[in-house]
């Protein structure tokens, strides 16, 4: 136990003594998954735009969506914080799964620690989601909810959402070196995962003696805390400490699991691969 507690201060020491080279590998992973195209890094501005719009026309004039009963917030704006915390947590979540088999040509090289290549996808697609976040301040605006001090509290929960996807991360990528299927069973998780979070739908919809199982998802902290960052105005403190504690034991039991079993099988990628 010490020695996987020495491992993980080794680790962030690690991190801060290589933030340049992170930052530089999170870069060159962001622009190239625009390679090739004509509109290039544009692209990283169209498609959310697009996505969002399509989102706003079908809810409101293609559905006619109201406004949310018990908080008077229009379905559009009520929609997209949480949609965008799902966006950030499924693609880190997905392609952390695979990127020890995209920088294959990084696992021989004795010097380079493998540990540090999810949080490269982390903040490569935290790129993405400044953009997404850039995007809903600026609706936030438009239907009349200004900036505020609870506004900060996205940092927090942002925060979260990456230390649990670098848990996730960690263990799915190591997993998926040695059983190729982990990527498509992440996939169908997803799938369920997010119909199975309160994104589109409201918990109050599920009757009281079964939404004790619904909040036992993770993400379903990060959506709420979204909502109730730009929304609801709820400060931090007066957030449930049962949500609160649930989520962090769920998130440093994956922290720790995913540390060992990432170490455990790193010696044995380059036979793999």
């Amino acid at each position: 136990m010490l020695k996987i507690i020495r491992e993980a201060f080794g680790f962030i020491k690690e991190i801060y003594q290589k933030k340049y080279l992170i930052s530089e590998l999170a870069k060159r992973d962001f622009k190239n998954r625009f390679t090739g195209s004509f509109l290039g890094i544009f692209w990283a501005f169209i498609n959310p735009i697009v996505m969002l719009f399509i989102l706003w026309f079908v809810f409101t004039q293609g559905f006619k969506a109201g406004n949310i009963t018990d908080h008077a917030v229009p379905f559009f704006v009520w929609l997209m914080p949480a949609m965008i915390i799902w966006n950030f947590f499924s693609e880190t979540f997905n392609s952390s799964t695979n990127v020890i088999l995209e920088y294959s040509f990084l696992v021989k090289k004795v010097n380079f620690r493998l540990g540090i290549l999810p949080l490269v996808k982390i903040m490569s697609a935290l790129i993405i989601h400044g953009i997404f976040l850039l995007i809903l301040f600026f609706v936030l605006i438009l239907y009349g909810y200004y900036p505020d001090f609870y506004w900060f509290q996205f940092l927090y929960y942002l925060f979260c959402s990456v230390m649990l996807v670098l848990g996730l991360g960690w263990l799915t990528s190591a997993l998926t070196v040695f059983i190729k299927d982990v990527g498509q069973i992440v996939g169908i998780l997803l799938q369920f995962g997010f119909w199975l979070t309160p994104i589109f739908w409201e918990m109050n919809l599920v009757p009281e003696k079964y939404r004790f199982f619904f909040k036992f998802n993770p993400v379903w902290y990060l959506t709420e805390g979204y909502r109730k960052t730009f929304l609801y105005k709820v400060p931090l403190w007066e957030e449930s400490l049962l949500a609160t504690v649930y989520f962090w034991g769920v998130t440093f039991v994956f922290l720790f699991v995913g540390m060992v079993v990432f170490k455990k099988l790193r010696n044995h990628f380059a036979d793999v691969i």
